[in-house]
């Protein structure tokens, strides 16, 4: 029995030295692969219309394009001009960036403002561009699409206890970057 016993802890042993040599095989041949596959650098000529079709496609902030560009292997002073081109040829505005930001957040994923202004101030936005999106948007859309929200989430809602429906609703809203105040007043007076 004693034989038996060790027997099979030496075959378990033998099993994983021959599962970490799996692994260690695959991993020299991936680093092996990876040798062949390397990133692209551009020359600034190339960075320069990659980055101008890259702003085409939609608005871009300025923090965007700076890893962009570092991704394509530009730094220093070619990326500040590269960034200085884009902005003279009005391919970046971070005016219009949070502009459609704030539009596209609220309308499609129903963001509240606080949560708008947040990624916006996470993308290096300055304050006056962030008023001015915010500003975008009327305040009775943001009362009536947070009613919208809080009357789709109350329908997923298992708990019977009010008390518990309504602070998990507030929860909810909260963190969809909607205000408290109106987030309370809206849960308070509202019949949902």
């Amino acid at each position: 029995m004693l034989f038996a016993k060790n027997r099979s802890m030496k075959d378990r042993r033998c099993g994983v030295i021959c599962e970490v040599k799996k692994h260690v095989i695959f991993l020299i041949h991936f680093c092996n692969m990876s040798e062949h596959i390397q990133k692209k650098y551009y020359s600034k000529s190339e960075a320069i219309e990659k980055a101008r079709r890259y702003c085409a496609y939609q608005e871009r902030c300025q923090s965007e394009v700076r890893s962009k560009l570092l991704e394509w292997g530009q730094g220093g002073l070619a990326l500040e001009e590269i960034i200085s081109d884009l902005i003279t040829d009005d391919f970046i505005n971070e005016e219009r960036f949070a502009c459609a930001y704030a539009r596209g957040k609220f309308r499609l994923k129903k963001w509240g403002t606080q949560k708008i202004k947040h990624e916006l101030k996470q993308r290096n936005i300055s304050a006056y561009c962030i008023r001015k999106a915010l500003n975008q948007i009327e305040q009775h859309d943001i009362t009536q699409a947070l009613k919208d929200i809080l009357t789709k989430k109350l329908k997923t809602l298992k708990d019977h206890n009010p008390l518990s429906r309504k602070h998990k609703l507030i929860a909810f809203a909260i963190r969809k970057g909607y205000s408290a105040d109106l987030v309370y007043s809206v849960v308070n007076n509202e019949t949902l």
